[in-house]
C-alpha cells in the first residue's frame, strides 16, 4: 500500500495523471520531504518496475487511478519501498545468478528491448526465459509491457 499510495500522492495533489520526472522528484523531495532527491529517482525506478508507471518522454505517467488511492494527511511513506527491486532488478538478478556477466547482459537486454520494442521489464524476461531461466513471477508483473 505505501509503495501506491507514495506515487499516487503527488498525481492527487496536481490532479493529473502525467507529469515531468523532475516535477514528480520535486514533489516527493521538496514539496513533501519523505524523500531525498536520489530516492525519489529510485521510487521512479521502483514504482516502474512494479507496473504503477510508466516513463514517456521524460515524463511519468500512472498506470493506475492516483484518484481511487486515499492519501491520510498524516501518512508519511516508510522508506522500505525504495527497497523493493523492480522487475527488471529481479530477472537481472536471476541471470547473473546463472552466471551470466552482469554488464553484457544488461547490454543484451538493452538490444532486445529495441528489436522488440518494449519496455525493458519485457525484453529482459524474455531474455531470461530465451536462457531457459523461471521468471513467472517477473513476467506477471511486465506482462503489460508487452502490449504497450
Amino acid at each position: 500500500m505505501s509503495l501506491r499510495t507514495a506515487v499516487a500522492a503527488p498525481f492527487r495533489q496536481r490532479g493529473v495523471e502525467r507529469m515531468g520526472e523532475n516535477e514528480f522528484v520535486v514533489a516527493l523531495s521538496l514539496d513533501r520531504d519523505w524523500f531525498s532527491p536520489d530516492q525519489a529517482k529510485r521510487l521512479i525506478n521502483v514504482a516502474t518496475g512494479r507496473g504503477l508507471l510508466e516513463r514517456d518522454d521524460g515524463d511519468v505517467v500512472t498506470r493506475f487511478d492516483a484518484d481511487d488511492v486515499t492519501v491520510p494527511a498524516e501518512f508519511v511513506p516508510d522508506e522500505s519501498v525504495l527497497r523493493e527491486r523492480s522487475t527488471f532488478e529481479q530477472v537481472l538478478d536471476e541471470v547473473v545468478a546463472d552466471g551470466v556477466e552482469k554488464q553484457g547482459a544488461v547490454a543484451d537486454i538493452n538490444r532486445l528491448q529495441d528489436e522488440l520494442g518494449v519496455t525493458v521489464e519485457a525484453a529482459a524476461v524474455v531474455y531470461a526465459r530465451r536462457r531457459g531461466l523461471d521468471v513467472d513471477g517477473a513476467a506477471a508483473s511486465a506482462l503489460d509491457g508487452l502490449g504497450d
